[in-house]
């Protein structure tokens, strides 16, 4: 019954619980022993939060038994990632320097998430303070593998999350994006991720007592890993909505207004024309079929709005924002740490005053061009990474390989910038590992990604769980 518990949608555990097929104690023992189980193979699950969780469990059973609801995710276990807080438990970044910063309080996510029922089971690993590359190394917690193969990574910063659902270990993750940190681990583990809009779900990206600057405040957005759309649908609408601790929230309905069909999806394969691997043009046309299936008017387009201009403003405004303090947190990366954003650097150096408050108007004209390019197009399909997922390390080995990731990654990273809402769902698989795509949409139009990636996924099927593979 456990063996079977664990492969269950967080949807269908969540029902389970609800209609008392199964206690949320058994749900979290079932997660449990899939934990240990696999994630000695994986190192997706850092700091286990067994007898806590079990606790809570009994708490959920306690309450549904006095005839209180339990909420939409009742008994649901889910990850965190390092970088997001757990009442209770050191919020660690992945870095040595943290590993003992308790949490005061849960960032306001995990409060949602727990307030629907769902159950924290662990932390999950990141790259060290999310900087120190693409792939999922930390220096407190080391490599974890993507369980598709070893020969290649799970992606970040959000792989921890990837990989721990992708698995089994949780049936969702917590992970945040700020240019494919969601949807490329998602990508490269088979599951689903959104990144919602910016102001969408409130959050708190604090680390210590001072908020971050500009681009880390429009850049950053947490998101739910799952393995399915609806399962995603589900996180989306319990994340959703304000909160007094974060005024950059929005209040937008959940679900906007009907819009004319056919729905026109505007296909990019190779944005910017730098080049896409036939694997990932086969993904984006696979899907490009299935929607064209569901009635959707798919319209092959040469590329994006501003493409460039959104990757340069990206990497000089962050690369701005990170010089002054860079020389200290360099220390707090642990060893080969600092070579990513050095060899980002080298690129793209930081700029002075005049020239970063230029690209704050850059920024806003890039947005309002995408906003009249998803006027007529009201969803985008193409990659998330526009070659297979490449070897752990690779992004940092040279300036090249550093170079053809952050190439590969562009058009997560220009709509991050743009701060619009996208869906990544898979395809399929090529050569043993998963393929995947990503469906943009208008700000706050979630629920148009969430329901074309659906159709994707009715007719091209779920991946996931799987035993890790060697």
């Amino acid at each position: 019954m456990r063996d079977a518990l664990w492969k269950m949608t967080a949807r269908a555990q969540a029902a389970a619980v609800r209609d008392g097929a199964v206690t949320a104690v058994e749900l979290v023992d079932a997660h449990l022993e899939r934990i240990a189980e696999v994630n000695p193979a994986v190192n997706a699950v850092t700091q286990l939060l067994a007898e806590r969780a079990r606790a809570e469990a009994a708490k959920v059973d306690r309450q549904h038994a006095a005839g209180v609801e339990p909420g939409p995710l009742a008994g649901v276990p889910f990850t965190v990632k390092e970088s997001t807080a757990i009442a209770g438990v050191p919020t660690t970044y992945g870095a040595k320097r943290f590993r003992d910063a308790v949490a005061s309080s849960d960032a306001p996510p995990v409060a949602r998430l727990r307030a629907a029922g769902g159950i924290p089971v662990g932390h999950s690993n990141m790259p060290t303070l999310i900087l120190a590359g693409v792939h999922t190394r930390s220096e407190l917690f080391g490599d974890t593998a993507n369980p598709w193969s070893r020969a290649v990574t799970p992606g970040g910063s959000s792989g921890g999350d990837g990989a721990a659902v992708a698995t089994g270990m949780a049936a969702l993750g917590l992970g945040n994006d700020s240019g494919g940190s969601v949807r490329i681990p998602a990508s490269f583990c088979g599951v689903a991720g959104l990144k919602p809009t910016y102001g969408r779900f409130a959050a708190d990206h604090r680390l210590g007592p001072d908020d971050p600057s500009l681009a880390a405040q429009v850049l950053v957005v947490d998101g739910p890993l799952a393995r399915t759309v609806d399962d995603l649908r589900l996180a989306y609408e319990v994340l959703a909505g304000t909160d007094p601790r974060d005024p950059r929230v929005v209040p937008v309905p959940l679900y906007g207004e009907p819009l004319a069909r056919p729905l026109k999806v505007a296909m990019v394969t190779d944005p910017g024309g730098h080049g896409v691997h036939p694997v990932v043009r086969k993904a984006v046309e696979s899907a490009a079929d299935a929607l064209r299936d569901a009635g959707y008017e798919v319209c092959e387009v040469a590329d994006v709005p501003r493409l460039g201009d959104a990757l340069d403003g990206y990497a000089r405004m962050t690369l701005t924002e990170f010089a002054p303090s860079w020389p200290v947190v360099k220390t707090l990366l642990g060893e080969g740490g600092h070579r990513y954003i050095e060899l980002g650097m080298a690129k793209s150096g930081p700029v002075e005053l005049t020239e970063y408050l230029r690209l704050t108007g850059v920024r806003l004209g890039i947005r309002r061009d995408w906003a009249a390019f998803l006027d007529e197009y009201p969803l985008v399909l193409g990659p998330v990474f526009t070659d297979p997922p490449f070897a752990p390390g690779a992004e940092v080995r040279d300036p090249e390989s550093h170079q053809r990731v952050q190439t590969a990654m562009r058009l997560c990273t220009a709509t991050s910038f743009v701060g619009v809402p996208a869906v990544a769902v898979p395809t399929g698989e090529a050569d043993g590992l998963p393929c995947g795509v990503q469906l943009i949409g208008r700000a706050y139009r979630e629920d148009l990604c969430l329901a074309a990636a659906e159709e994707v996924e009715r007719r091209l099927g779920v991946l996931t769980p799987i035993d890790p593979r060697p």
